[in-house]
């Protein structure tokens, strides 16, 4: 009785085991599989190396002069009579330009000449007494001096008189005129600037402190013109300011242009300037986030492979900064570097290039 019980004991087990195995299985048969979902791939920007930097110019804009652009003022001050010029008129050498109304200086010429004659008299007076024992001889010295100073005052009216007029220096052009016939002008106000046209014509351009330093006297420069599309001009620097702009800190060099017909003042151009000495030695540049680390001349990039769309780490030798890049050399020209999210990717991961020149 007792081991019957038993029997149909474990089969009920059994039987109650087999139904709950089918039931999971027919449970797992039943729900859906998930799969799992792929992140996506990691976004970074490229640039494709170009060929290894042979050709390291300064860059620099400015505006034409002529070397020598005289501003024209009076040494006295009076009231403008007479000027005869526009801006951009021609004008010859020893031509009168400006002119101030003479009534003031004439008069102080002629007051001047008259002290200088009663001077003179006083002296023919004292002379004559001091040979007859009459006057001291402090007095007859002291009326020499006084011709003396008579006479400067007379020299000094007349030279006055002359600048009175303004006359061209050299045949040039009027640049600009900065004042009206009937106008008071102080001694030494700008009245005309003009252009010397018997001058070469230089570009004056600000460079850094940096590139500065990098220039000779003699260096050769390409120049452009705006207003000469296609057309390439050639120079040398001629000057460097000796010392840079207390505001802007920038030092202005001028480049002598090659004489070209139809170049004239005031016109845009810009410069490449071969330096004296190259700021880094030839390399690739790139910019300076592709690098991942430097330690000396070690460093290391992200370089993009098309084929697997994934990224290799690889050493390079780091040569140095060029301005904003950084210059490297053991990569081929051509090769695709990481810039823009180099530092978030690892070696041989897949990615995503946005922009850049990756192909």
């Amino acid at each position: 009785m007792g081991l019957a019980v038993g029997r149909r004991w474990r089969q009920t087990g059994r039987l109650a085991a087999l139904l709950a195995g089918v039931s999971l299985g027919l449970a797992a048969c039943g729900a859906p599989k998930s799969k799992p979902v792929a992140e996506p791939a990691p976004a970074v920007e490229v640039v494709r190396l170009g060929a290894a930097a042979g050709v390291d110019v300064i860059h620099a804009t400015g505006a034409l002069k002529r070397e020598r652009e005289p501003v024209l003022s009076f040494r006295i001050p009076g009231v403008i009579t007479r000027l005869t010029v526009q801006e951009g008129d021609t004008v010859r050498a020893g031509q009168v330009i400006a002119a101030l109304d003479a009534t003031g200086v004439e008069a102080r010429r002629r007051q001047a000449a008259a002290d200088l004659e009663r001077a003179r008299r006083d002296l023919d007076r004292f002379e004559a007494l001091a040979a007859k024992g009459f006057a001291p001889r402090q007095q007859l010295e002291n009326q020499r001096t006084a011709v003396v100073q008579a006479q400067a005052a007379l020299d000094s009216a007349g030279f006055d008189s002359r600048w009175a007029t303004l006359s061209a220096p050299s045949a040039g052009v009027v640049l600009t005129r900065t004042a009206q016939s009937g106008e008071v002008v102080g001694a030494g106000q700008a009245v005309v600037t003009l252009a010397d046209e018997t001058s070469p014509l230089v570009l004056r351009a600000p460079l850094s402190d940096r590139d500065a330093l990098r220039v000779a006297v003699g260096a050769s420069a390409t120049i452009r013109l705006e207003a000469l599309p296609g057309e390439v001009l050639t120079g040398r620097i001629s000057r460097i300011a000796q010392r840079a702009d207390a505001q802007s800190g920038v030092v202005e060099v001028e480049i002598a242009l090659d004489p070209r017909p139809g170049l004239r003042s005031g016109l845009i151009a810009s410069a490449d300037i071969t330096p004296a000495t190259r700021q880094v030695a030839d390399g690739l540049r790139v910019p300076a986030e592709a690098l991942l680390e430097a330690n000396g001349p070690t460093a290391a990039v992200l370089v993009y492979t098309p084929s697997d769309r994934r990224v290799h780490r690889r050493p390079v030798r780091f040569i140095g900064f060029d301005g904003d890049a950084a210059v490297i050399d053991g990569l081929p020209a051509g090769a695709q570097v990481v810039t823009a999210g180099a530092g978030y990717v690892g070696d041989g991961q897949i990615v995503s290039v946005m922009g850049g020149d990756a192909r």
